[in-house]
C-alpha cells in the first residue's frame, strides 16, 4: 500500500464516518452501534491474520503499543459514539478537526518536537475562537447539543494522545498488528460496557443501521484504521492529523445531502475558524521547515 492512496483512502472513510456513526445508533443505541462495529471488525482482521498465519506479537513494546491504540479505539470512539446523539454529523468532523492542534501540543510536550510557533500559538487562538461559535450554536439548539461538542472534543483529545503514545513507544509494528492488537484490549472493555448499561437486543434495527454498523466494522475499522496506523507510521504525528482539514468540509456536505442536516452561518463561521487555524498551523510549519534549510 503506497502512502499517498493510503492517505486519501483515510480521508474518505474519514469524511463518511460522523454521518454512519450517526445511522449506526438511531435504532439499536450507541452502545449496540460501536460494539457491534469492534466485534466485526476484530472478526475480520482476526481472520486476515489467522489466514495469513501472522502471530500477534507480545513483547514489551508491542503491548504498550496495543494499550495506546485501546486508548482511540475504546475512549475515543466511545466518546464520539456518545456524542452522535446530540449533534448532527458533520459537526463531529468540524469539532474533530482540532486534533492537529491538541496533536502538537503533546508532541511537543512527550516527543520533543520543536514545533510551536508564534504561527502556531495564533492557529489555536483562531481554533479556540471556531470552538467557542460551535459551543454558542449548540446551545441555540439545546444544552444536549453542548454536550455532544464536548464529547467530541473529549474525543478528540484521546485520539491525539494515542497517536503521540504510539509515536512515542516506536514499536516499529505493522498497521495491522496495531489495531489488531488494540482490538484485543478494546473490544472486551465493548462487551462489558455494553452488558452493564445496556445489554439487551435492540427492539428496533433498521435497515441504514446495520448497514452503517457492517461498513464501520469491515471497512472502517479494519482498512481505516490499518491505512490510519500505515501513515502514522511513515509520516510525522501532525502532517497525518492534517487529515481533518478536508473531512470536515466533505461530512458537512455529505450531512446535508444525505441526512437533510441544517448549514447555518454559524456553523460555516465556526468550521472557517477551525479549518483557518488548520491552514495557519500548517503553514506555520512550513515556513519553520523552509527556514531552517
Amino acid at each position: 500500500m503506497g502512502v499517498p492512496l493510503a492517505y486519501i483512502g483515510v480521508i474518505l472513510l474519514w469524511a463518511t464516518t460522523p454521518l454512519a456513526i450517526k445511522w449506526s445508533g438511531e435504532g439499536p443505541g450507541f452502545l449496540f452501534g460501536v460494539t457491534g462495529r469492534m466485534s466485526i471488525g476484530a472478526a475480520c482482521l482476526w481472520l486476515a491474520l489467522a489466514l495469513l498465519r501472522r502471530r500477534l506479537p507480545w513483547h514489551r513494546k508491542a503491548r504498550l503499543t496495543y494499550m495506546a491504540v485501546a486508548v482511540q479505539i475504546y475512549g475515543s470512539m466511545l466518546a464520539v459514539y456518545w456524542a452522535s446523539q446530540f449533534i448532527p454529523s458533520g459537526w463531529i468532523s468540524v469539532v474533530f478537526g482540532l486534533t492537529p492542534l491538541l496533536t502538537a501540543l503533546m508532541a511537543a510536550a512527550w516527543l520533543g518536537e520543536r514545533s510551536l510557533t508564534w504561527g502556531k500559538l495564533l492557529s489555536y487562538g483562531m481554533g479556540i475562537g471556531g470552538l467557542a461559535v460551535m459551543f454558542g450554536t449548540a446551545l441555540q439548539f439545546s444544552g444536549d447539543a453542548a454536550l455532544g461538542i464536548a464529547g467530541v472534543l473529549l474525543s478528540s483529545f484521546l485520539q491525539s494522545a494515542g497517536s503521540v503514545l504510539v509515536k512515542r513507544v516506536d514499536a516499529q509494528l505493522s498497521a495491522w498488528f496495531q489495531v489488531a492488537g488494540g482490538l484485543a484490549l478494546a473490544l472486551p472493555a465493548y462487551l462489558a460496557t455494553w452488558a452493564i448499561f445496556d445489554g439487551q437486543w435492540p427492539e428496533s434495527l433498521p435497515l441504514s443501521s446495520v448497514a452503517a454498523i457492517v461498513y464501520l466494522g469491515a471497512i472502517a475499522t479494519t482498512v481505516g484504521f490499518a491505512a490510519y496506523y500505515y501513515v502514522l507510521k511513515k509520516l510525522p504525528a501532525t502532517r497525518v492529523a492534517l487529515v481533518t482539514l478536508v473531512t470536515p468540509v466533505l461530512s458537512l456536505m455529505l450531512g446535508h445531502w444525505i441526512n437533510h442536516e441544517a448549514i447555518t452561518p454559524r456553523v460555516v463561521a465556526g468550521t472557517a475558524l477551525i479549518l483557518g487555524a488548520l491552514l495557519m498551523h500548517g503553514f506555520a510549519g512550513r515556513r519553520r521547515i523552509g527556514a531552517a534549510g
